[in-house]
């Protein structure tokens, strides 16, 4: 799976948003941290911050025996701008409808 494809798959899931809002909020939390602002057990925590550091979206930080996870941003710049590139290629073909659509109307 390309990065902006494990981007999207891993944003694709509610909890996961969750964490990396929560993440994101508090400058880095522990499993055990965010276990307690979520409907889940740690294990299910730990599962989605797997998928979420395989994406690229989360660093893990050792302090001592507890792992804290951060945000990298590199991930949702590159996804930005994937999609900004979508949004130029959606409003070239908007406007090129809408000359269309103007000229039928001169007719």
């Amino acid at each position: 799976m390309s990065g902006i494809d494990a981007v999207f798959a891993a944003l694709a899931d509610p909890t996961r948003r969750t964490i990396m809002g929560v993440v994101a909020r508090q400058g880095g939390a522990s499993a055990s941290a965010l276990a307690r602002h979520l409907p889940i057990s740690r294990q299910g925590v730990a599962k989605h911050l797997l998928v979420l550091e395989e994406a690229g979206l989360l660093s893990r930080l050792r302090h001592g025996r507890e792992v804290r996870y951060r945000t990298r941003t590199e991930p949702i710049d590159e996804a930005m701008a994937y999609l900004a590139g979508v949004a130029a290629e959606w409003d070239d073909r908007l406007a090129a409808l809408a000359a269309l659509a103007a000229e039928d109307d001169d007719e």
